[in-house]
């Protein structure tokens, strides 16, 4: 895990679902062959309504056509990313399309452990608003050991909610690694 992370955002709104983060209808490829699992990153967000996609601008691709991998590697979101099902494959193809962090206000419960204990990204919590403020294309910056976001366009800095103990497990890299770092697991 990084301590610095540095990129573009993709800003979401309220309430992103497992659903419109990886559609149903993309869950026929195979995460274990190489081509196939490109296809995840491919579809990753492409049934986020056009008028939230890449807010407040709207219309904007998180994976350009033909591509696997997003020129987005943070996302900034409101309330509740990550609802609806408890589809594991939705933080996997996140991950293939190149995401490093969400900062949402709040995150579903099974969402967020699929991530903390797969390791994929960073899910930061942040008490603000900042999907409002922010916009597709900012360049920020995550300070991850001080808890701090820099919107580095608009010139505003955030404080981020303190990640707690799942930072432990994604510095391990994830739930199984940290198991067995901590000799709770022998392999």
């Amino acid at each position: 895990m990084k301590n610095i992370i540095k990129g573009k955002a993709y800003v979401l709104g309220n309430d992103i679902d497992t659903d419109q983060i990886i559609p149903a209808q993309h869950l026929v490829y195979s995460l274990s062959d190489t081509e196939e699992r490109k296809m995840y990153g491919r579809y990753a967000l492409s049934s986020v309504p056009e008028s939230q996609a890449g807010l407040p601008k709207g219309h904007i691709r998180f994976v350009d056509e033909g591509n696997y991998k997003s020129a987005f590697n943070i996302i900034i979101a409101g309330k509740n990313f990550g609802c609806g099902s408890s589809r594991e494959h939705a933080p996997i193809a996140l991950n293939i399309a190149g995401l490093e962090a969400v900062v949402a206000e709040s995150y579903a419960r099974i969402f967020y452990r699929n991530v903390v204990d797969g390791g994929f990204f960073i899910p930061f919590e942040i008490a603000e608003h900042i999907y409002q403020d922010a916009e597709t294309g900012d360049e920020i910056e995550i300070d991850v050991k001080n808890g701090t976001l820099k919107n580095l366009t608009a010139n505003k800095e955030y404080k981020l909610q303190p990640l707690g103990d799942v930072e432990e497990i994604l510095r391990a890299g994830n739930i199984f690694a940290y198991a067995k770092k901590k000799g709770m697991l022998t392999l």
